[in-house]
């Protein structure tokens, strides 16, 4: 067999092999290139033909069909844990005040450190919305009516 037979095949087996060690959807495109060189260098194009078919089949690939692919397999982002309690409302227990780095409220049957977003004091019994999670320290606003 020719060299160039032996470095496609090569590069189609390095492509698979680091693609499923990075399941990152990029070099399994290569990898399609390299079969398009193959099947160039068996129609019996020269080097710079297969090389620039490779280059050609590959960019095509990663146009076209990451995209498409990214998005089907990309399922519905399940929130667990602690992402979970962000949009939901809080009942503050302890008056939150920022400067003082006080606050508590409860949320899903816990106890939270709260914190507000805009530095604002919120008294204890209003009920507030998790904007995001600092640590183990919810950032919360006040409940837009």
């Amino acid at each position: 067999m020719d060299m160039t037979v032996w470095i496609w095949l090569l590069g189609i087996v390095a492509f698979v092999i680091l693609e499923s060690a990075t399941y990152q959807l990029i070099s399994i495109w290569f990898a399609i290139g390299a079969v398009g060189g193959l099947i160039a260098k068996a129609c019996g194009a020269g080097f710079v033909v297969q090389l620039s078919v490779f280059i050609a089949v590959s960019a095509l690939c990663i146009i076209c069909l990451r995209p498409l692919s990214k998005k089907l397999i990309k399922g519905k982002e399940v929130k667990t844990n602690a992402d979970a309690i962000v949009g939901k409302e809080v009942l503050v227990t302890k008056e939150i005040n920022n400067l003082r780095g006080e606050g508590e409220g409860r949320v899903g049957g816990m106890t939270w450190t709260l914190r507000s977003v805009g530095d604002e004091v919120i008294a204890a019994g209003e009920t507030v919305i998790c904007e995001k999670i600092e640590g183990v320290k919810l950032m919360v606003k006040r409940k837009e009516d």
